[in-house]
């Protein structure tokens, strides 16, 4: 197949690129300081009215659960942690400036409880392998697909024929991508976390994310990218069946070392946490659980 002479950056170019609000890029910045606290992530969601009401239903939500409401902002982060509150900031961030393109069958939410199944696995992993920074795979893995819309609006002929092409041969997209454009969905997300100043780490977590051999081969070191790209093989909330099941149980041994039961422990908790989390996302929950894959 000849590779197709598009270079991202001509796709991407600064009047395709949406602005991200200021106070998720301030939220962002503040998590990666040690030193600042509730008091200090207060500041920039109390200056954005709209981000103060959604942040309030968050933290009053089903899926805390906490037995008498919660009045100021300061007493949520306080009570859900600033980094709860952070990645659910950069979630309506994203969620409210991404294009829904008209492609096909491609359904915008559809990618969201993607990209939420995802980074609850991603974290739920890097929890139970007891790495530092959970929440920041949770992040990573909640935006690894973020730039898709943009893509599949300004390149709608060639992704048309990209996905025509995973149906027919059972491939990952990112696979086909770098066949044609010499490069992939997780580069073009890299590029858009960079574009808005996102942390370095994140930017890492969503370039790598398409990468896992690599990111096994490289050993502990390695560990937290690998839980990110472990979870980008999981089933699309779309598909019947399950392509990547095999190359995902080969990585999830290699990384993991743990039998498979744990696996499907961990499935349960994802599926738990999907359902309390999809209906404050405001999104439809996934016709098939992760663990109905896994058994069949």
């Amino acid at each position: 197949m000849t590779t197709i002479t598009t270079q991202l950056e001509d796709v991407f170019h600064a009047e395709v690129l949406p602005a991200l609000p200021h106070s998720a890029i301030t939220l962002l910045q503040l998590s990666q300081n040690p030193d600042s606290g509730p008091a200090e992530f207060t500041k920039p969601i109390e200056a954005d009215p709209g981000l103060m009401g959604q942040v309030l239903k968050f933290v009053n939500s089903s899926y805390f659960g906490f037995s008498r409401e919660i009045m100021s902002v300061q007493q949520g982060l306080t009570l859900v942690g600033t980094r709860a509150v952070t990645n659910f900031a950069l979630w309506n961030a994203v969620f409210s400036v991404m294009p829904n393109p008209k492609f096909g069958p491609f359904d915008l939410k559809a990618l969201w409880q993607d990209s939420l199944r995802r980074a609850l696995f991603a974290r739920e992993l890097g929890r139970t392998m007891q790495l530092n920074n959970a929440e920041d795979l949770f992040a990573g893995a909640l935006l690894q697909d973020m730039a898709i819309p943009l893509l599949l609006k300004e390149l709608p002929e060639q992704y048309e024929v990209l996905v025509s092409r995973r149906a027919e041969e059972g491939r990952r997209l990112s696979g086909l991508e770098k066949e044609i454009f010499g490069w992939d969905h997780a580069d073009a997300s890299a590029m858009l976390a960079q574009q808005w100043n996102l942390p370095e780490e994140f930017v890492a977590l969503i370039g790598q994310h398409t990468k896992l051999d690599e990111l096994l081969e490289a050993g502990p070191k390695q560990h937290g990218p690998a839980c990110v790209a472990l979870a980008s093989l999981l089933p699309s909330c779309t598909d019947e069946g399950w392509d990547e099941y095999d190359m995902f149980i080969a990585g999830y041994d290699r990384l993991t070392q743990r039998p498979k039961e744990m696996l499907q422990e961990a499935f349960e908790r994802v599926d738990t946490d999907t359902i309390e989390f999809a209906p404050i996302l405001r999104l439809p929950l996934p016709k098939r659980s992760l663990s109905d894959y896994l058994q069949n």
